[in-house]
């Protein structure tokens, strides 16, 4: 990124800030700043615990109590220990909080209003159109990577949604046939496993298994079909060499098959070279090696 860039994200997010109202304690004027009208809008009508409110919002504990203690004080939010574990704390919305989040829905609708409508239509398309994309863009941009237990749920939901669209893409597919990448296979010092996460839910993994001495094996490379085009795999991809460096696995290999367009592309763009079948894998039409000599090779 460069210098201008950077001013434009500034700019955009001072003319957004002062557009929307949130720099006084009178958001919607309702006589309460942004950010307890925005944890009120999180809470919403279904309650949620603090962990999952810190989460969303990306707060520390010491502010988001505060801000509840304060919606606490207006009787607008209550908490109470969850009936399923006694240390998660649930917050829900009284009555009160319930129709104050009626009429802040209101007046949001009318500020939504007064943006769009000294608009001409065309230019209020074209104003939702970017609006849309910046949205998906930041949500993009907050994914997270990082090592994780390959038996954990999160791991084995995102290798069954892998698995089934192998089978949706390959007719009498079997994991069971192909080589193995058990459990046990993808955690240090023999591999590991990466998993993806926006707002706390995984959407993609890749793992890295050993096969040889300074051989390592790429497995497992799966995108949530809603976030495909922004750039989670090829981060995955990315992450993974860069580990593989760490590890003593110079030499990264893998095998896949021609219906998976989109990977064969990805791994020819990050300079895989096709090679001679290494395995057995009945499903494979493709394999791939790349030599990494060093970790700033591996994260270009």
């Amino acid at each position: 990124m460069d210098d201008a860039q950077i001013r434009s994200v500034r700019s955009f997010n001072r003319a957004v800030t002062r557009r929307i109202g949130v720099l006084t304690d009178d958001y919607l004027g309702r006589g309460r700043p942004w950010g307890e009208s925005r944890l009120m809008f999180e809470i919403g009508r279904d309650g949620a615990s603090a962990r999952e409110l810190r989460e969303r919002l990306a707060l520390d504990s010491g502010y988001l109590s505060r801000l509840l203690r304060s919606l606490e004080a207006q009787k607008l939010v209550t908490s109470r220990p969850s009936p399923h574990d006694a240390r998660v704390r649930m917050v829900t919305l009284t009555r009160k909080g319930l129709r104050e989040l009626d009429a802040m829905d209101g007046r949001s609708d009318d500020v939504a209003a007064t943006l769009l409508g000294p608009l001409t239509p065309t230019q209020r398309q074209r104003l939702v159109a970017a609006m849309a994309e910046v949205e998906w863009l930041l949500r993009v941009g907050t994914v997270t990577i990082d090592v994780a237990d390959p038996a954990s749920p999160a791991a084995t939901a995102c290798i069954a949604a892998y698995v089934q669209e192998l089978r949706l893409r390959i007719p009498a597919f079997d994991p069971g046939r192909g080589p193995t990448a058990s459990a046990d296979e993808l955690v240090p010092p023999n591999g590991l496993l990466l998993l993806a996460s926006l707002d706390g839910a995984a959407v993609g993994c890749a793992a890295l298994k050993s096969i040889a001495p300074g051989v390592g094996e790429i497995k497992r490379m799966w995108v949530a079909p809603a976030l495909r085009g922004a750039g989670i795999a090829r981060r995955l991809l990315v992450a993974l060499e860069a580990h593989a460096v760490g590890m003593g696995m110079p030499v990264l290999r893998l095998d896949t098959a021609g219906t998976q367009a989109e990977a064969l592309a990805l791994y020819r763009h990050r300079g895989y070279r096709e090679i001679a079948a290494y395995n057995d894998n009945p499903y494979a039409d493709h394999w791939f090696e790349k030599r990494i000599g060093t970790a700033s090779e591996a994260s270009a």
